[in-house]
């Protein structure tokens, strides 16, 4: 009887079950790579309509006329004007031509205050438009930025419904007024017929300055409407 030694049953039965095929062992598979998907920033997660007088005001980034974003939270600790505006408004004309705005900003910046208009008009609405506004602000000679909100969500988060519209935020970030820019509601910032004109802005800076509560925290807003989609 023939003798097998244990090592030709096991290379046997490798021929026979496998096939003793040498294959090459394969290499360890590469993770794919993951590239990142980069999503818009929401201009404000603020719902519409949360902006109240006494709570903290919505927060939001926006770009302005030359691309930079402008986020309203890095301005905290001092008080900030936003200025809903619309360079092809009348009212928003006669305010920075011989109204109140046509040196309120200058005058307010000046002292410390972040002042930041704000077109929150639709593609194809009046007064859209990068060098619209561009031209706007030289032709108003206003040294503070022109913010676009072309999807209407901050302005919507504000309610802002008027051009000009004015929001006065003070140095905690709490919403303070929210109104019109003065009692002159043609525009033109000529006293009213009881003859005392009041810039409501100067007003509520003013109080906020004096540490006092704002004497007038809400007036009606006048103007154009806001062009939203």
């Amino acid at each position: 009887m023939a003798h097998f030694h244990p090592g030709s049953l096991v290379l046997a039965a490798c021929f026979a079950v496998l096939g003793c095929s040498k294959q090459a062992s394969p290499e360890p598979s590469q993770p794919s790579e993951v590239k990142p998907v980069s999503m818009p920033a929401a201009a404000t997660t603020a719902a519409p309509g949360s902006a109240k007088i006494g709570s903290p005001a919505p927060d939001f980034e926006l770009p302005d006329t030359d691309g930079n974003k402008v986020r309203l939270s890095s301005h905290r600790g001092k008080p900030v004007v936003l200025e809903w505006f619309n360079p092809e408004c009348p009212f928003v004309k006669k305010s920075h031509g011989k109204g109140s705005l046509v040196d309120t900003a200058a005058r307010q910046i000046q002292a410390g205050v972040t002042w930041l208009a704000i077109n929150s008009g639709a593609p194809g609405k009046q007064g859209h438009g990068v060098e619209k506004n561009r031209a706007a602000r030289a032709s108003f000679s206003m040294n503070h930025p022109v913010l676009l909100d072309e999807e209407g969500i901050v302005g919507k988060a504000y309610g802002a419904s008027r051009t000009p519209h004015m929001f006065v935020i003070d140095e905690k970030g709490v919403l303070v007024y929210a109104g019109a820019v003065d009692n002159s509601p043609d525009g033109e910032g000529e006293s009213p017929s009881d003859g005392r004109l009041v810039n409501y802005v100067d007003a509520a800076i003013a109080d906020l300055r004096a540490g006092r509560p704002v004497a007038t925290p809400e007036t009606e807003a006048y103007g154009c409407s806001v062009k939203y989609r």
